[in-house]
């Protein structure tokens, strides 16, 4: 066995002829076990709360979405299409034709986004598996229908039962007519709600979902898309996807602006572009936190400076007996650095231990529990082994630094 570790592991665990060591030794131990436990149950709920916010919005978006970069709506040729839809890793392929109007129920109104979609909209976001009342159904029998956001259903009063008052929308005619009758300068349609769909606010309260054929009637444009939206097999390349549907893009779309600019005219957007900035913002939070706790954790492991400082301090006269039975100042420091270090390695992996144990806690018997209504009943936790390992190198890394200092100070000085 080495000398070195030894001695350091005898000096750890044997008691001290000062009780004070012993108590600043075990305050080391549990302020790192602290500090690695906080950081990783904290990195663990940052990286749920990224999980279901990307969920959420991967119940809406799609993998790849195509939007014009300047206008509202852009054209695009069959020929192009059909070559989009047959790329090796298309799953799905839906038409968007989207735009403000005025919602109106009873007496009550709201303005809102209508959205156009085509029929693989539904298979592509699986929306239907969040539908809070009634089901989802854009057209039946010839007959069409639409899907509301619940904060809109509320704030209109919809009741589903009700057939004999169904939704109007109302849509401004294009162009620069005067009407003297305020109602004929808009596209009116009725439509029964067949369902009402509930995700979080940003979606609850902004769309309203209708068939691509109503859209078009109401917005006055043929063939003219908002977006095109694209769902992906599992395990495709994303990348490659965006540069296969660029090719394609380049002869086949035709821009709504008169004068189209000499670069593409289209925006290909994969999901996390198309929310670039709020997963931006989480991932920031996250790192932000991590340094804080780990600046805390710093401030922790003083006590292990004082604790060293003191351990050396009490054993002078086994440094000077171990000097004279031929002990180099490297293996002094060697004793003292390993006996810092196992003060940290303790503490870190009490620490990994108890933070994965409150995770599994927290998973299995959801110990932080949300108010009913919310999206899930629960604070969500996910546990990533590499968040782990950082954390793990980290507080090492910290515990080294800290053991390095005072070993390399007051050896020299006795």
């Amino acid at each position: 066995m080495n000398v070195s570790f030894f001695i350091a592991k005898r000096y750890l665990i044997s008691k001290k002829s000062h009780n004070a060591i012993n108590i600043i030794t075990f305050i080391s131990v549990a302020g790192v076990c602290i500090g690695t436990m906080a950081l990783v149950i904290v990195l663990s709920a940052f990286n749920g709360i990224s999980d279901l916010v990307f969920g959420l919005y991967n119940t809406f978006d799609p993998d790849i979405k195509i939007t014009p970069k300047e206008g509202k709506t852009f054209l695009i040729d069959p020929l192009s299409a059909e070559k989009i839809k047959k790329i090796d890793g298309v799953a799905y392929y839906t038409e968007v034709l989207q735009e403000n109007a005025l919602l109106k129920y009873g007496d009550k109104q709201v303005i809102a986004t209508i959205k156009g979609v085509s029929d693989d909209f539904v298979k592509m976001t699986r929306i239907d598996t969040v539908i809070l009342e009634g089901e989802f159904m854009l057209k039946h029998d010839s007959i069409d229908y639409s899907v509301l956001g619940y904060g809109i259903a509320r704030r209109l009063n919809i009741s589903l039962s009700d057939f004999m008052h169904p939704l109007e929308i109302y849509v401004p005619k294009r162009g620069n007519q005067s009407y003297l009758n305020p109602e004929d300068a808009f596209f009116i349609r009725s439509v029964n709600v067949s369902g009402i769909f509930s995700l979080n606010d940003d979606f609850d309260y902004r769309y309203t979902l209708i068939p691509l054929s109503l859209a078009r009637e109401l917005l006055n444009r043929k063939n003219e898309l908002s977006a095109i939206e694209i769902g992906l097999k599992q395990g495709t390349d994303i990348r490659s996807i965006k540069r296969e549907i660029e090719m394609i893009l380049r002869s086949g779309v035709i821009s709504d602006s008169p004068t189209p600019p000499l670069s593409p005219s289209f925006a290909i957007k994969s999901r996390y572009e198309q929310n670039e900035v709020l997963f931006k913002t989480i991932n920031s939070e996250k790192w932000w936190t991590f340094l804080i706790l780990a600046f805390i954790l710093v401030i922790a492991t003083f006590n292990v400076i004082g604790s060293l400082t003191m351990l050396i301090i009490e054993k002078k006269k086994d440094i000077q007996t171990l000097m004279f039975l031929g002990a180099d100042k490297n293996l002094i420091r060697n004793i003292f650095m390993r006996e810092g270090l196992m003060i940290t390695l303790t503490g870190a992996l009490s620490g990994l231990v108890l933070g994965l144990l409150i995770c599994w806690i927290q998973l299995k018997f959801k110990l932080v529990p949300f108010s009913e209504g919310f999206v899930v009943d629960s604070y969500p936790v996910k546990i990533i082994p590499m968040d782990l390992a950082m954390v793990f190198a980290t507080v090492l890394l910290i515990g080294f630094f800290a053991a390095w200092y005072p070993v390399k100070i007051f050896t020299r000085r006795l």
